[in-house]
């Protein structure tokens, strides 16, 4: 790293040895040498922001100190102030308003019932994760469980949507810096096991997606949902000015400096050098944490909490002042730091993880000492709010941070270009195989169609023993899978929380307006299929490098369609998250809008899960022959149009099925997403253990269409009563009909008089629940 001279200098002062504290020379140094100094260190700025910082200290009438820089550097990054997707998620996604969102912050917060709230928030971890694994990953579980407990939640219930390149990519096509989709998926899935398990939070919902344009960048996305009661709602800011600033958990040190600037660039041969900016995760210190600070929330003497994330204590301290309206006083000397010899500005904008900004009075600093105490959670007092609206950081008593609130962490806005790139052609649709069963076989095995097992068997989905509804279903070690789980939060009351997840990147690599609208259908489907009704949605937006106009119309794209998908569904938003420039010398991610969705079981004795029990076969909605993006047209390496979404159809579906879940007329039900009804079939007779045949003429009359078409809002239910549910599906204006019923035996599919395949059960589940084991036990080199 080299900085051109004269563009810092050290501050002298008796308080502090020379060097520990600098200035920028921002008003004399030539902004060219300024801007290469930003380059080189990574703070990132644009040249219209380095110029819109000097006016600022031009009127201050002094230059800026270095921690003062860094700070900024912080709070204007793409991570944290989203000066790019600000905008556009104010056309297309803010607004969508419901009387039970009750809070948004850390985390959003929604009624569950009269005297209870849930909290639900999702993150990324993209950039940590692709440069090591298994810290990238597992720090992600610990910021996303300490969002919903400074909400006054706690957590019952992680989610992680996961996505990487092919697993059997050869390693000399894997490029330059660049680690092997294998290695990155092991290291992750044993980062988030390995922490959640520790912690004893369950893991229950979530999705693992391989694609080609992964390959290059990784995304790592976690979610969690929390509950807590009313009265115990805290928000993410300062208490009245005299409150003090107590620093509780883990130490501070060099781990997670730049971590947000990091994640605003787009990674290159080199990014493996910015391995410092991962922070370092330590479960066994964030449990008493977790623990010490629910217990403080509960006994009402905080003002207000709120975790140390991106930025670290500069982002904490500033946003919760700027909530609060008040201004700090804070003593960076104070802090408990790991390594020796710690600058200030490393101080202030570290990322170290296990850390919660707590704002208390003085009447009740001493009880507040005393818990975590008990836990064995260290704390330091920093310093109090103040009436000014300024934020003052010293160092050994000297002042060395003095700026407003507004001004570092608002941040500018930027209206970026946009251009649609040039359509492709979508290609001719997959033609009949040759042999069905053969087809079937390869659909079953592919990577986004096979059995999870191999990864999320690692997780522990019961601790806590209020899971209701697993991510595995039906017959014991079957591995059947489940569309949503369903929690019982509450011990005395039936009321549950159904979860699931929502997208298919190979819809949105094509069209990323129908994929993402696919993504809220498929959301809501799922939902549907554990008997909720959707209630509340948490974006996670992955694009690539908005300065690339291809790039910001995707996002555009995206959040157009979001935004109608939820107003048409009244669906709000009710936290989210921009992760931008997913992109490296390699090439750029798709548009990946990954929806964790929550919805609300009246009563979770009347679930429904997806395994097949015995009774005929109903499908709800009507398929149609596109193909874009869909696991039949991969294996055939053919084409076709992604299918688009009506949205009428798919409010007035979920209500119906919903109501016969709850009713008690359905015994199995499940959605066909990636692989068609037919895979969607062939699932629920795994988890069920048996067998069906069914006559697919009425879905469409091209036979590959009824097999593998992955056309949105259809589900397949198992019922006793079909004649009656049909007639009432019917009445409600939707498609249903009876296609077969179960059985023991083969897998049979009949289509126009013809017998399509008659699998056997054995090479059918071994050829699903294998194949994502062969393909993980490839290169890894």
């Amino acid at each position: 790293m080299t900085v051109p001279d004269g563009v810092l200098a050290p501050v002298r002062s008796d308080a502090y040895d020379e060097g520990e504290v600098q200035t920028v020379r921002l008003l004399e140094a030539p902004i060219e040498d300024v801007q290469q100094a930003s380059d080189e260190i990574g703070w990132g700025f644009a040249p219209a922001e380095l110029a819109a910082i000097k006016d600022h200290f031009e009127q201050l009438g002094r230059n800026p100190r270095l921690i003062e820089i860094e700070a900024l550097a912080q709070g204007w990054s793409e991570h944290c102030c989203y000066k790019t997707s600000r905008p556009v998620l104010r056309e297309h996604v803010f607004g969508i308003e419901d009387d039970d969102v009750l809070l948004r912050q850390d985390a959003g917060l929604l009624a569950f019932d009269d005297d209870h709230v849930y909290a639900l928030r999702i993150e990324s971890h993209n950039h940590p994760s692709a440069i090591e694994p298994y810290g990238g990953a597992a720090t992600g579980v610990g910021g996303i469980l300490r969002d919903i407990a400074c909400m006054g939640c706690q957590p019952v219930a992680l989610a992680d949507q996961l996505y990487f390149g092919p697993p059997d990519t050869p390693q000399d096509e894997v490029p330059g810096g660049i680690k092997h989709p294998v290695y990155l998926t092991n290291g992750v899935v044993s980062g988030i096991s390995d922490y959640g398990n520790r912690v004893g939070i369950p893991n229950l919902a979530g999705s693992v997606h391989f694609h080609e344009d992964y390959t290059s960048n990784c995304l790592v996305n976690v979610g969690c949902v929390g509950i807590g009661e009313r009265d115990n709602i805290i928000e993410s800011a300062s208490g009245d000015p005299g409150s003090v600033w107590l620093l509780a958990g883990g130490k501070t040190g060099r781990d997670g400096i730049h971590g947000v600037t990091f994640a605003s660039q787009e990674l290159d041969e080199d990014s493996e050098e910015q391995v410092p900016a991962v922070q370092l995760g330590d479960p066994i210190t964030k449990e008493p944490l977790l623990h010490a600070c629910l217990e403080c929330i509960e006994a009402d003497l905080v003002e207000g909490m709120k975790d140390l994330g991106g930025g670290g204590l500069s982002c904490a301290v500033g946003e919760m002042c700027e909530e609060a309206g008040v201004g700090a006083d804070i003593e960076l000397s104070e802090v408990h730091c790991k390594a020796e010899g710690m600058r200030p500005w490393e101080i202030w904008v570290s990322e170290s993880q296990e850390r919660m900004m707590i704002s208390v009075s003085p009447e009740n600093l001493d009880a507040v000492r005393e818990i975590l105490d008990m836990w064995d959670v260290e704390c330091v007092e920093l310093g109090e709010a103040t009436e000014d609206e300024q934020i003052t950081a010293r160092w050994h008593g000297e002042p060395i941070f003095e700026l407003g609130p507004e001004f570092v962490y608002e941040g500018p806005e930027v209206d970026r270009p946009s251009q649609a790139p040039e359509e492709p052609d979508p290609g001719p649709a997959p033609r009949a195989p040759e042999a069905w069963d053969k087809a079937l076989v390869e659909v079953l095995g592919h990577d986004n169609v096979a059995c999870r097992a191999p990864l999320l068997r690692q997780y522990d989905h019961t601790v806590r023993a209020s899971t209701v509804v697993e991510p595995w279903v039906g017959e014991l070690n079957s591995d059947g899978h489940a569309d949503a789980t369903v929690v019982k939060p509450l011990p005395d009351s039936w009321q549950g929380l159904a979860i699931a997840a929502g997208l298919n990147p190979a819809l949105t690599a094509i069209d990323p307006y129908r994929g993402s609208l696919a993504a809220i259908d498929e959301l809501a489907r799922n939902l549907a299929c554990a008997g909720a009704r959707p209630d509340a949605i948490a974006d996670c937006l992955n694009f690539p490098n908005p300065e690339k106009p291809e790039g910001m119309w995707k996002l555009e794209r995206s959040a157009e369609a979001l935004g109608e998908g939820a107003r048409a569904l009244e669906i709000p938003f009710a936290s989210g998250n921009v992760s931008l420039y997913n992109e490296s010398h390699a090439g750029a991610v798709p548009a990946t809008p990954s929806l964790l969705g929550v919805g609300i079981v009246e009563d979770v004795r009347d679930t429904a899960t997806s395994d097949l029990k015995g009774g005929d076969i109903v499908v709800v909605g009507r398929t149609t022959a596109e193909f874009g993006g869909s696991v039949y047209s991969q294996t055939r390496e053919a084409g076709g149009e992604v299918p688009d979404v009506d949205l009428d159809a798919l409010t007035r579906s979920v209500e119906a099925v919903v109501s016969a879940v709850e009713d008690g007329r359905v015994s199995a039900v499940h959605d066909p997403s990636e692989g068609g009804l037919a895979a969607a079939l062939a699932e629920m007779a795994f988890g069920g253990d048996t067998g069906f045949q069914v006559d697919l003429t009425q879905v469409h009359p091209e036979p590959a269409a009824a097999m593998f078409a992955e056309t949105p809002t259809r589900w397949v239910l198992e019922t006793d009563e079909a004649d009656e549910l049909i007639t009432d599906l019917e009445e409600a204006g939707l498609h249903a009909q009876r296609i077969g019923e179960t059985r023991e035996g083969d897998l049979v599919f009949d289509h126009g008089g013809d017998r399509l395949a008659a699998l056997d059960p054995d090479t059918a589940y071994e050829a699903w629940h294998e194949g994502l084991t062969r393909s993980l036990g490839g290169d890894q080199a």
